[in-house]
Order: C-alpha cells, then structure tokens, then sequence
C-alpha cells in the first residue's frame, strides 16, 4: 500500500482540525496539526496581541520541522493528514509542487462552512477549550484571517475531496 499525503484546507473555523483527527483515526494515518505545535512550542511565548511577523517566523519554523517528520513517515509507508493553514493559493501550489518534485501521492481535502457558522465555532471553542482548541482565535483574529483566506480558485477543486461542515 502507498502512502498518501493527504492535505486539508479551507477557511478559519471550517472544520479542518476535527476533520483531519477523524479522518487519521479511520484510515491509521498520522496528522499534523499545525496549530497544536505553535500552541505547544510557542503558546507560552505569545505576544498579546498578536504580531504578525513573530507569528509567521515561528509557522515557518513549525512547518520546516512538520515537513521533515512527514518525510519520515511517508518513507515508512504512513500516510499522512497536514492541517498547517494554507489559506492562500499560493501555499497551496507550493504543496503541490513539492509533492510532485517528490512523487507523493497527493490527496487535496476541502473543509468549508458559512461564516456565521465559522464565526460561531471559533467563539465556542475558545470558551469550551476542547480537544480542537489550540490557540484563542478571537474576533480580530477570526476577521485577519477571513482578508488573508483566498477561496479555491479554477480548478483547484480538481480531485479534491470536499467537505461541507455544518
């Protein structure tokens, strides 16, 4: 059996994180969850508020690490579930290059639901702070995260698994 890399994407608050626990659970896959380790390696450092270029270093950090492991795991003949973000096109075509550079099987899953609901399920969660939570999203984040989120375009759909959370 090969390995797949599976990756989910969609917009703050869509579903990702329960998703892809779901969906490592059912197919003995191993997820990376990126916000657990900026939670776990740097939530204690947090600037309040939060600053853009502190966090963006320590997601490169992060993801550079996730990428390795992955690797390992890949080569071991494990697939894998990535949930690190990928809010803009971009970051998803730099997915995809790598994984044809690579030859991995690559499986793209589209998590989405209405920004109300989105909006709703962030503030639940950091009030219940639950298996998903992470970090505290709140209303000025949740809105960043909406202006710097860039929609599936043509053609990215393409194969993709999609899910409608609700």
């Amino acid at each position: 059996m090969t390995a797949t890399l599976h990756v989910i994407f969609g917009p703050s608050g869509a579903g990702k994180t329960t998703y892809a626990h779901a969906f490592a659970r059912r197919e003995g896959a191993v997820a990376f969850i990126l916000d657990d380790w900026m939670a776990r390696l740097f939530g204690p450092d947090m600037p309040d508020p939060i600053e853009y270029d502190w966090m963006i270093e320590r997601v490169q950090r992060c993801e550079g690490q996730i990428w390795s492991v992955v690797a390992g795991c890949l080569a071991s003949g494990t697939s894998v579930i990535l949930d690190i973000g990928l809010m803009r096109r971009a970051d998803r075509d730099r997915v995809r290059e790598i994984a044809a550079a690579t030859d991995l099987p690559l499986q793209f899953h589209f998590v989405s639901a209405s920004a109300e609901v989105r909006r709703a399920r962030v503030a639940d969660r950091n009030v219940v702070r639950g298996e998903n939570f992470a970090i505290e999203v709140t209303p000025e984040l949740f809105d960043f995260i909406e202006g710097v989120y860039e929609p599936p375009g043509p053609g990215e759909l393409d194969g993709a698994i999609i899910s409608e959370s609700v």
